[in-house]
């Protein structure tokens, strides 16, 4: 998706070309993440070349292990069960063996062996117990042996992207109980990965170690074995796979002491909420400017900005340190001077960054990239949800000279032509073609078909920009800038009356996609006003229609909108950004709604979305599904190479249930407030506990009513007023 251009357009594995590879849908992989090191293992807990060949421990963007396999006697165990604990801590499987000959003799009988396994991610390490117990009555001897091998891929080669000269492998460094196998690159930047065992092997090789086992009856055997990724020559911390899990049980229990929790009278509800919230935290990495969300696993776990941003949104309510991390990142990373080989000018804000070989070499544009046209006003937007939120002033100011630049960067370089719209071109060779959330390379286009041409004037960034000069007005009068603030304030206004004019598409119902390089509206039905309702820049006169055609059936698929509606040039509902449904893109639009009032519609969304998640894997939301209309009695269509978890998808249940209960915060009160609140038919009841603001924290109690929604203060600690309106 982001970098498109740089492995061929469009998505990861784009229509039109060869998807005879793609695994089935029973064999996605099983995710495990911490901070810069991820991990993608099949159902036995193996990486095994297969699917997209994305198996792998990665570290900081590079594949520190392509190989590792258990295997008993020269067979693979049966699998019995493989499951990521509810909290995203550990991968647990189980195996048994199947029967096992000598010599044309049975020697060991199929499911009379146990094998445990469980893998922990720690500090750039993955941790393994592998437990074995003998369940037969007859002593059993088995030959374990493990594995393993290291290629040292940057994740885009992973992606498939051809190089035409890659560094060496160094010799692998043997030990008694460990070996270190490493990588030179042609960024001069040595890579190594550390494979350790707490017993003796009796055969331990470049790829492989060999251990014999003898079982009596009942007797059970405990191995543990680390993998570990480093950088350059750094010291290879490694401890057991207990103090990883104890490192990983203490991190979870200090996060959720962060976040609000949210009970629910649907134990599916509570199901979607729960691994959604445990996604988020997984996603989240420390940064040295607080807590960032990676965008999703496994081609984007890496900083990006508008998929930060639009997470720190959606979850503000429940943890407003996730967008004060993401501020402060942003803020540091911003751009100061011009650079057209990564589409940098001073003030935008960062599109992403990567820490690869290839990055570093500049064989992809990515390593500092800023082809988002969108990224700069949410950075203002969120500033200014988030004082709404907390009332942080000190934060505010501290990051006000970013405002500043990035406000600078609207009018100066986002609005190159004068005309009040912010449009983009993209000005690197290989970077992003199209610098909106749609940016594969055919997604913005003419009734027609045609591809619109450049500087492009979406119309969802003209809603972005609106708010921002509000929030921007807001904190002008805030800091005692009274001349500065009214002009703010009259741009804004002036920017909603000229965006109902020129986007407002009658015969569509709708505003149009976009604006082409001559002013010429795309007029295509697509899913991008939704967001121009979430950001209110919509009139009210035209906001009836725009929720009507968002919900027709050539729109709604029945499980969320559709990127691009049925019926239009260049919809296909398997295509990445023409005809699917993106889970995050149906949010804005659900709160876009419930903003102008249509809060049953509001909650149709927030249904469809639901339902999904109940058919899904883990009720796991990923970051699309094709859009393909919804057939009783079956789930959403999978898309193939879709990031599974990925942080705006599960940001999604949060922002909805915020909109359906009207939730705001007023930090001048301070006042929690509900307006309207509504809960579908199958909430009867929502709890939200240890919701803080500022010193004080609350317990809530929702019930719905035939007509309305009650509430209670269950608990109530510091100076709080709760405010509802029915």
């Amino acid at each position: 998706r982001r970098e498109g251009a740089a492995v061929g357009g469009q998505a990861p594995v784009p229509l039109g070309e060869d998807w005879s590879n793609v695994r089935p849908p029973d064999a996605r992989p099983h995710v495990l993440k911490h901070d810069d090191t991820f991990g993608t293992f099949d159902c036995h807990g193996d990486v095994l070349p297969g699917g997209f060949g994305e198996h792998g421990l990665y570290h900081r963007g590079t594949r520190h292990l392509s190989l590792w396999e258990l295997r008993v006697n020269g067979r693979r165990p049966l699998l019995l069960n493989a499951t990521i604990k509810e909290d995203n801590s550990a991968l647990a499987v189980d195996l048994t063996v199947p029967d096992l000959y000598e010599e044309g003799e049975l020697a060991v009988r199929r499911g009379t062996v146990h094998l445990f396994r469980s893998v922990v991610l720690w500090e750039g390490g993955r941790y393994e117990h592998l437990r074995i117990v003998n369940y037969d009555n007859h002593a059993v001897t088995l030959e374990l042996e493990l594995r393993y091998g290291a290629d040292f891929a940057d994740i885009f080669e992973v992606r498939g992207t051809r190089r035409a000269r890659r560094g060496r492998l160094l010799p692998p460094e043997l030990g008694e109980r460990s070996l270190v196998l490493a990588y030179e690159g042609l960024d001069g930047v040595r890579r190594s990965t550390r494979i350790s065992f707490d017993w003796r092997p009796e055969v331990l090789e470049a790829g492989r170690c060999r251990t014999t086992l003898h079982l009596a009856p009942s007797e059970r055997v405990r191995l543990h074995a680390t993998v570990a990724c480093t950088t350059e020559r750094e010291y290879f911390c490694l401890g057991s796979y207990e103090q990883a899990q104890e490192h990983t049980t203490a991190r979870l229990a200090q996060e959720d002491a962060l976040w609000g929790q949210i009970h629910t009278s649907n134990e599916q509800f509570n199901d979607w909420l729960n691994r959604s919230a445990a996604d988020l935290k997984m996603l989240v990495t420390r940064t040295p400017h607080g807590p960032y969300p990676y965008a999703g696993v496994p081609w984007f776990s890496t900083p990006f900005g508008r998929d930060a941003l639009i997470t720190a949104l959606q979850t503000l309510w429940l943890n407003p340190d996730l967008a004060r991390g993401v501020l402060a990142y942003l803020a540091a990373t911003q751009a100061t001077e011009e650079d057209p080989a990564s589409d940098a000018e001073p003030g935008k804000i960062l599109h992403e960054a990567r820490e690869g070989e290839m990055a570093a070499l500049g064989e992809v544009p990515f390593r500092r990239y800023y082809g988002s046209v969108d990224a700069t006003p949410l950075f203002i937007v969120l500033a200014g949800r988030y004082f709404e939120r907390t009332g942080n002033r000190s934060f505010i100011e501290s990051i006000w000279p970013n405002i500043e630049r990035a406000l600078a960067w609207i009018d100066v370089y986002g609005d190159r032509d004068g005309d009040g719209f912010v449009e983009y071109a993209c000005h690197c060779e290989r970077g992003l073609v199209h610098q909106g959330w749609k940016d594969s390379n055919d997604a913005v286009f003419h009734a027609d078909g045609r591809p619109a041409e450049p500087p492009i004037a979406l119309c969802e960034v003209q809603g972005y920009v609106y708010e921002a000069k509000q929030v921007a007005a807001a904190f002008a009068e805030l800091f005692g800038e009274r001349d500065r603030a009214r002009r703010l304030r009259e741009q804004a206004a002036a920017l909603k009356a000229r965006f109902n004019e020129a986007f407002w598409v009658e015969e569509l119902g709708t505003f149009a996609l976009a604006l082409d390089g001559d002013k010429r509206p795309c007029m295509v039905r697509s899913s991008n006003p939704g967001h121009c309702l979430f950001s209110g820049i919509v009139d009210p006169q035209h906001a009836r229609r725009t929720v009507n055609t968002l919900l027709s059936p050539a729109s709604f698929s029945g499980w969320g909108i559709r990127t691009i509606a049925e019926g239009e040039a260049n919809y296909n509902p398997m295509s990445y950004h023409n005809g699917s449904v993106w889970p995050h893109d149906t949010a804005l639009a659900a709160v876009g709604f419930a903003r102008y009032g249509f809060k049953d519609r509001a909650l149709t969304l927030l249904t469809g979305l639901f339902n999904a998640s109940i058919f899904l894997e883990l009720h796991r939301l990923p970051e699309l599904f094709c859009g393909f209309a919804k057939l009783h009695g079956q789930g959403p269509t999978r898309y193939p190479v879709a990031c599974s978890p990925q942080a705006w998808a599960a940001g999604v249940p949060f922002q909805l249930l915020q909109a359906c209960l009207g939730l705001s915060f007023s930090p001048d009160k301070p006042q929690l407030r509900f307006y309207h609140p509504r809960l579908p038919d199958y909430l009867d009841w929502v709890r939200i506990d240890n919701l803080r603001f500022g010193n004080a924290v609350i317990d809530l109690y929702f019930r719905r009513h035939p007509h309305d929604v009650g509430i209670n203060v269950e608990r109530k600690e510091g100076d709080l007023e709760v405010v509802v309106v029915v």
